[in-house]
């Protein structure tokens, strides 16, 4: 099971011996009475308010406290009621209650046609005193006080929402007063002050963190979403409106976190409106929608990505299906990720950050997609990586299983699954150097099954990626965060099809937090968001250039910048990582690696100096010696943890003795590495190839070792061939070897090494 769920709150773990040990748990015995107890909100500050029948039927409503595990009694109905919605404000004064005093068989049996159906009260509970009516309806009314910013002072004033079935959204304005010893009454004996927050919506969603009222307005065949943002100054304005390819009923009504309402949860169709909206801490707006379908064995839904531009339909093909299980897709809100699930079939993690490809977004079936407490469609997502379900009455936190997803990514047959597994390892757990390791791991036995894409790549850009990203504003948007062009893979069972939308409009000032990433999201896509991705291409070319010998015609002050640059790169190294590095890595000068090193500086900074204008030079000079600083620590760091693995030791540069098992293992891991800076045309550490070399020489035979040299996979290099010249007897075999060496020199290689005196008579003997 990749997700993993802890109850935070049950009611029957942390409410129902509270309530027998207080003698209130005696209607609670009898199956009759099961749904007698039910949660009816989650607030801000982690407070949950539940509502339960007493033994004369009296209602009782009841407050759990997530930080102290306390429960508390906050009021009592000495009648038998459904509660449909309650909220209690921050200072714990006042106490919003709606609920429903008659059924309509009730009404018209008991001649009550003119009382009305549903009532919304305000109660001073601080100490339990006036009662005032807001609302006497036949519509039912679901009502949600407003939080201040955590941290805030008490206030004397208190903003309430009420959300009426009518239609319409109204905001009232409570100003308390306190009394002789700490009496807090409501102090306009009037009417309370009220403003119209929003009409004519069919759909809405509270945000309770964020104090967000994201609501939908149905126009002809599209729909449009509307956002109020509620700050903490008591001001609110409508903030964001996108228009959705989404056609709605009118007569449909769906309200989102708004509390829970057993009673009317009860009566759920499959045919009702399943839509939610998700955000990301990095400024990603989704809206999920699960749509009809009229195929049994089919299931439809879509996400919006709304910072993105696009929207994405995927129909499933069932595994099995049961004409009697109910097929709505549960969507939850894990911030990196929007989970779909449909339980006993699928559970499909999108990616919000990086959608654009399917193979970075996790789809599973069977035992990995079971989620063993969550058995039903009835459950919310009322804050990020939370689950409510409230017909079990528990309330569980979410996360993504580490364990799982390694045993995941180790037995996974697919490409797809492989990558998406491996993004998430790297960008949604981050770093832990045991994760790591473990991956790197897998890296090293995988090396020759990953076919559309290569590990070693994608594990050195994504590490890289998290690792530089938290620096620095929209950097983001400028790194790559994977190797790959394309994708042109699929997902078995699974159809998708991309859809350009418009992007939302954003209406404000000065804003922080989510709306400003947002906005910056929405920017990039503007301008084209794939490339302001830093490639490698210019470096690429620039490299060539200078590396066929054509330096020459570039000024001298250019060639001096470019290995300055490398110098402070491999100066900056060295405070980064001070463990004991392997031999002979960065312990000799290697002119190819130093000149690539400083090329993808000066490449690197022109790139962000383009785009980040406003972060400044020293600032940007310092984001680029660490990404080229990082990148060399992290192949330093899987040549160690293979060298570790196979349990290597100096013994390489022995080379009177074949090399093991282990030793060609490495050497195969390292040419993979070769294979993959060569694609990223991205520098290596000095004295990797004199590494390669070394274990090249014991573990090939003669032919093939010299064909890897001439195919430029083994380089030869001024360490490894005096160490070898040196070392190697006068044997035939050795002294074949030692020939062929020299004469794949480069000539003013040959002449340095000429002057060795065993060398002459080596030559002699081959020669004649």
């Amino acid at each position: 099971m990749l997700l993993h769920l802890v109850a935070e709150f049950d009611l029957q773990r942390d409410v129902v011996p509270w309530l027998a040990a207080r003698g209130w748990a005696v209607a609670l015995d009898t199956s009759e009475n099961s749904s007698a107890l039910y949660i009816v909100n989650v607030e801000r500050n982690g407070k949950i308010i539940y509502t339960w029948k007493g033994d004369r039927r009296n209602t009782h409503i009841g407050l759990y406290d997530l930080q102290t595990k306390q429960n508390e009694h906050l009021y009592m109905f000495e009648r038998d009621l459904c509660i449909i919605s309650c909220s209690i404000n921050n200072e714990r004064t006042l106490l919003a209650v709606s609920f429903r005093q008659y059924t309509e068989e009730e009404r018209v049996s008991r001649l009550l046609q003119s009382v009305s159906k549903y009532l919304t009260l305000l109660i001073e509970i601080h100490p339990i005193n006036n009662v005032r009516v807001l609302k006497a309806v036949d519509s039912c009314i679901r009502v949600q006080f407003l939080y201040p910013v955590e941290g805030r002072n008490t206030s004397t004033e208190s903003h309430l929402l009420l959300v009426s079935e009518d239609k319409y959204i109204e905001q009232f304005d409570i100003h308390v007063v306190a009394e002789e010893e700490h009496k807090v009454v409501i102090q306009n004996s009037g009417q309370l002050p009220r403003i119209r927050v929003a009409d004519d919506l069919v759909w809405a969603q509270w945000d309770m963190v964020e104090q967000r009222l994201f609501y939908i307005v149905p126009k002809e065949s599209r729909s449009t979403l509307k956002c109020v943002q509620f700050y903490p100054d008591e001001n609110c304005n409508s903030i964001l409106e996108s228009h959705l390819d989404i056609s709605l009923n009118d007569t449909q009504f769906k309200l989102v976190n708004f509390g829970s309402d057993y009673c009317q949860d009860q009566g759920v169709a499959s045919g009702s409106l399943n839509l939610q909206v998700s955000t990301s801490k990095a400024g990603g707006l989704c809206v999920c929608c699960s749509l009809a379908s009229d195929t049994p064995d089919e299931v439809t839904y879509s996400i919006y990505f709304l910072h993105k531009g696009y929207n994405k339909t995927f129909t499933v093909s069932l595994e099995r299906t049961d004409s009697h299980q109910l097929k709505e897709v549960a969507f939850m809100n894990l911030d990196y990720y929007v989970a779909a699930y449909l339980p006993g079939q699928f559970l499909h993690l999108l990616n919000i950050q990086h959608p654009d490809r399917l193979c970075y977004s996790l789809f599973l079936t069977g035992e990995d997609a079971r989620i063993d407490i969550l058995q039903n469609c009835f459950i919310r997502s009322p804050l990020v990586s939370t689950v409510l379900d409230c017909h079990v009455g528990s309330m569980y936190t979410v996360s993504i299983s580490e364990s799982a997803l390694l045993q995941f990514l180790q037995k996974s047959k697919r490409d797809s699954e492989r990558l998406a597994a491996l993004h998430c390892a790297l960008l949604y757990f981050r770093h832990t150097e045991d994760l790591e390791t473990q991956i790197i791991w897998w890296i090293s036995e995988n090396l020759s099954t990953c076919h559309s894409f290569d590990p070693i790549q994608e594990f050195i850009i994504a590490s890289l990626y998290w690792r530089m990203c938290p620096e620095t504003h929209n950097l983001d948007k400028l790194l790559p965060y994977t190797s790959l062009l394309d994708w042109i893979g699929i997902i078995p069972g699974v159809t998708c099809a991309t859809y350009i939308i418009s992007l939302p409009v954003l209406e404000f000032q000065n804003s922080k937090g989510f709306w400003e990433k947002l906005s910056s999201n929405l920017e990039s896509v503007k301008y084209a968001e794939p490339h302001l991705h830093y490639h490698n291409n210019v470096l690429r070319r620039e490299w060539h250039n200078l590396s066929e010998e054509k330096e020459d015609r570039r000024p001298a002050a250019y060639l001096r910048n470019i290995f300055e640059n490398a110098k402070k790169v491999l100066s900056h190294l060295d405070t980064l990582d001070s463990e004991e590095r392997l031999a002979p890595l960065f312990q000799e000068e290697d002119y190819q690696q130093q000149l690539l090193m400083g090329l993808m500086v000066a490449q690197l900074k022109d790139h962000l100096m383009r785009h980040l204008q406003y972060v400044g030079k020293k600032k940007i000079d310092q984001i680029v010696l660490d990404y080229v600083a990082k990148l060399l620590n992290l192949v330093h760091r899987i040549m160690k943890e293979v060298w570790r693995r196979y349990q290597l030791h100096s013994c390489i540069f022995c080379f009177d003795e074949r090399g093991s098992a282990g030793e060609f293992a490495v050497f195969h891991i390292m040419s993979r590495i070769l294979e993959a800076a060569n694609g990223l045309c991205m520098p290596l550490p000095p004295g990797f190839h004199t590494l390669h070399l070394g274990l090249g020489v014991r573990c090939l035979p003669l032919h093939t070792l010299l064909h890897y040299i001439d195919n430029g996979v083994l380089h030869l290099t001024e360490t490894c061939v005096r160490k070898l010249l040196k070392d190697l007897d006068d044997t035939e075999k050795n002294e074949k070897l030692k020939f062929s060496i020299v004469t794949r020199l480069p000539e003013i290689s040959v002449s340095v090494f000429c002057s060795v005196r065993f060398l002459r008579l080596s030559w002699r003997r081959v020669l004649f």
